[in-house]
């Protein structure tokens, strides 16, 4: 049932949409629509993903007033208390990028899907006011899409490697504790630049073209968000607020 649920409201709308885009496209291009589709899906979830990359520079510039905090030699109760005062001062929730995540989690997952089964407008996927696209052009710039492209697994690597390094960073001020918490988040930080990276396009190129082009779109995306927060001037505005 809860498959049927997931076709119903995910799956099958995604497919849909992306006959639609094939059906208006001149030529019936695939690789452009797949384009058009993720941008669609990305730009309908912005709102969510962008209040998660604002949330997660903000945690970044209050981590060294957190490391105080836990410095003051105050009970555990005490430094509990003045964290979540201090979140609430600059309306912060550290929880808000996990369950935004979590929203988008089923959405990413079905738009992956589409192109993990391979594209086929057939079976009763489509709606009965849809037409089956009569033509679907596979290649997108010389590549087939159809088909395994270690160029665009390589492009879908490295597009993940500056998606992971415009993340907002620590403030220079933050002070090392040599925590654990630290010395994890480093850890994570470097899996997410360096071996992430390579993981994708790994699994870009042994599913297909389409994959990886839907990577490169979703990353170039995310980039141009990340920088559009930065220019909004995110860090200077809470560092006004007197962190």
């Amino acid at each position: 049932m809860l498959g049927n649920l997931w076709n119903a409201i995910l799956y099958k709308p995604l497919v849909n949409i992306l006959a639609i885009f094939v059906l208006i496209i001149p030529g019936g291009n695939l690789g452009v629509a797949v384009v058009m589709l993720t941008i669609l899906v990305k730009a309908i979830l912005f709102p969510l993903s962008q209040r998660s990359i604002e949330n997660q520079a903000k945690m970044k510039l209050l981590e060294p007033e957190i490391n105080k905090i836990k410095k003051s030699g105050k009970s555990k109760e005490e430094q509990a208390k003045l964290t979540m005062d201090l979140y609430k001062k600059h309306k912060t929730n550290p929880f808000s990028g996990c369950l935004l995540v979590l929203i988008q989690i089923p959405i990413i997952f079905a738009l992956y899907y589409v192109f993990f089964k391979g594209i086929k407008f057939d079976n009763g996927i489509l709606y009965s006011f849809i037409h089956v696209p009569a033509v679907m052009n596979m290649h997108f710039l010389g590549l087939d899409i159809g088909q395994k492209s270690l160029v665009l697994a390589i492009l879908a690597g490295v597009s993940q490697f500056f998606q992971a390094y415009f993340m907002p960073k620590p403030t220079a001020s933050f002070e090392k504790t040599g925590s654990f918490q630290e010395s994890f988040g480093k850890s994570m930080n470097m899996q997410m630049k360096y071996v992430f990276p390579i993981l994708v396009a790994f699994i870009a190129y042994r599913i297909s073209g389409a994959i990886a082009l839907y990577w490169i779109t979703s990353n170039i995306f995310t980039i141009a968000q990340q920088m559009y927060a930065k220019k909004k001037g995110l860090q200077a505005l809470v560092i006004k607020e007197n962190i």
